[in-house]
């Protein structure tokens, strides 16, 4: 299994390269690159453990010099204090426009690591090597980085495309279980939003709750696919003008539910999860969805042991409130990704409160 898809931009097109036992090409690749001999190697203690060791002989026999930096894991340290660590290693050790972060882990240190490429000396090279599958098939790919704002998730960020995403299949057997289903949560929206195929897939599957139930020959599909879909829609926006949008499907709810139980109780894949049974739901009842439809995601959702209910004590007016503070937000309306048919959704801020209200009510 080896796939290599383009994500091509007008300015800086680039690889994602999947490939069992990648992460031993890692210097090759970057070196092939023509970048500059420095590489500030980001991740957490645990990623550090079970891959550090691979990663730094790869990037050293292929000549680089290779400082490291690790972050605590988790999204409440997706803050500006983190930031100031990396920018202070990588002042210790001179990195150069020339020099290159490498980011491996989840999308928490991808994103961290993104932001701070995009402004250490107004902008250095980033390579992403994501080990979580919500990473792979999601947030590693596309240039979106960025920290929270104690009042909502990703306010402050940059876009900043990676020169390399390098995935390897094989690291996700070290993934704990809930992250698996976390990752399994994008992959439902590529489902819904773009590819009725992907989704006719996961359907004809009897478990994705774990991965030793989940067949090599799906993960394969899940994986390409995924970032297929992720490739043609940032190729066709890259800065979310438009059709790029339609990305944040379950997210709007789903980052009011993360910022409102402090990103503590759920994390994100099962935030989305949430926000795509809300999604569903109200695009039923403006009668722009099937409710058979609206179903079998529900019902694919609850596969994954993904959760389809808001967490318990949530209040439902502080959810409204918190909607306004969304990135997406124009004009002071609320835009909402709702799905029409399985593989195609549409884009409104038409959407009433007191639908929303009544929604999330039932949930």
């Amino acid at each position: 299994m080896t796939s290599v898809i383009n994500v091509n931009l007008p300015e800086q097109s680039y690889e994602i390269a999947i490939a069992p036992s990648s992460l031993d090409q890692l210097g090759e690749q970057m070196a092939s690159l023509k970048l500059g001999k420095k590489a500030l190697l980001v991740s957490n203690p645990t990623i550090l453990k079970h891959f550090g060791e691979r990663a730094i002989a790869s990037l050293t026999s292929a000549g680089f010099e290779v400082a490291s930096c690790t972050l605590p894991p988790g999204e409440r340290y997706k803050t500006l204090n983190s930031i100031q660590k990396l920018y202070d290693i990588a002042l210790e050790n001179r990195l150069e426009r020339s020099s290159t972060m490498v980011a491996l882990g989840g999308g928490v240190i991808g994103d961290m690591t993104g932001f701070a490429a995009a402004t250490w000396l107004r902008g250095i090279n980033v390579v992403q090597v994501p080990t979580t599958l919500l990473a792979m098939v999601d947030s590693a790919i596309g240039g979106k980085t960025g920290v929270n704002h104690p009042h909502g998730k990703n306010l402050i960020g940059a876009f900043h495309q990676p020169r390399l995403v390098l995935i390897d299949p094989d690291v996700l057997k070290t993934l704990p279980m809930r992250e698996f289903r976390a990752g399994m949560a994008e992959v439902i929206k590529y489902g819904v939003i773009w590819d009725a195929e992907l989704f006719a897939q996961l359907e004809a599957s009897k478990r994705l709750d774990q991965l030793r139930y989940v067949k090599p020959e799906l993960i394969k599909n899940i994986l390409t696919h995924s970032c297929q879909a992720k490739a043609d829609v940032v190729g066709k926006d890259e800065k979310e003008g438009g059709l790029r949008a339609i990305l944040n499907y379950g997210h709007t709810i789903g980052h009011a539910v993360e910022s409102l139980t402090g990103y503590r109780l759920v994390n994100h894949g099962e935030a989305v999860a949430i926000g795509m049974v809300a999604a569903g739901q109200i695009a039923v009842d403006l009668g722009l969805w099937q409710k058979k439809d609206t179903e079998r995601q529900n019902a694919l959702i609850q596969k994954t042991g993904l959760p389809t209910q808001l967490p318990s004590g949530l209040d439902i007016e502080e959810i409204i409130q918190t909607l306004q503070l969304d990135k997406k937000v124009k004009a002071g309306k609320v835009r909402f990704v709702l799905p029409t048919e399985i593989g195609v959704v549409t884009v409104t801020d038409e959407v009433p409160s007191d639908i929303i209200r009544q929604v999330l009510q039932e949930m």
